[in-house]
């Protein structure tokens, strides 16, 4: 089974000449990946192993008309920080030269990768926090998993996450430990 260890997400429309470019700069097949989430999608991919002799996929997708999606796959044993972050460099580098805009990567490094929806219009139906806080926690640590994050995540990323959830109108609801952890947090104590 394959298992996602970084994910691009970018938004704009390429040429055929910009998409030979995208398959020849990640050395992709024009073969379709066959296993693994999102497979349907996939049009274009590599196979190849790290220095671990892990087995690693490299995925070119498409969203819709216009998404494009660069994905880092592992069967086995996870990836090691230094590949990720080498295959990271190698996606933005390949957004910013087709002038893509970037939704998001995950697991995000940085503030600028993390998708922040923009605030429901009047009357729209509540996030998955919505009107209720349901998360028993008065720990911020604890948090950070509903949020789609590690422990580990960077600061700046969990700051993002953070402001997100805040916004939402079920914070005032949370426990009253759990609103103070957050905004001393946020004043980087």
């Amino acid at each position: 089974m394959l298992w996602p260890a970084l994910r691009a997400l970018s938004h704009g429309e390429l040429t055929p000449d910009q998409v030979q470019w995208l398959l020849g700069t990640f050395q992709l097949e024009e073969t379709p990946r066959t296993e693994g989430p999102g497979a349907a999608k996939s049009i274009a991919h590599r196979s190849f192993t790290d220095d671990s002799g892990s087995r690693l996929v490299l995925d070119l997708a498409r969203t819709g008309e216009s998404g494009w999606v660069f994905a880092l796959f592992y069967s086995g044993q996870r990836p090691s920080a230094g590949t990720v972050e080498a295959h990271r460099a190698l996606f933005r580098d390949a957004v910013d030269r087709l002038g893509l805009t970037l939704v998001e990567i995950t697991p995000a490094a940085t503030a600028d990768e993390v998708l922040v929806a923009p605030p429901a219009p009047v009357g729209a139906p509540e996030s998955a926090f919505g009107a209720h806080w349901d998360l028993p926690y008065d720990e911020l640590d604890r948090v950070w998993p509903h949020l789609g994050l590690r422990e580990d995540a960077p600061r700046e990323v969990k700051e993002v996450k953070l402001r997100e959830l805040m916004r939402t109108p079920a914070w005032p609801d949370a426990p009253e430990a759990l609103r103070r952890q957050a905004e001393e947090f946020l004043r980087g104590n």
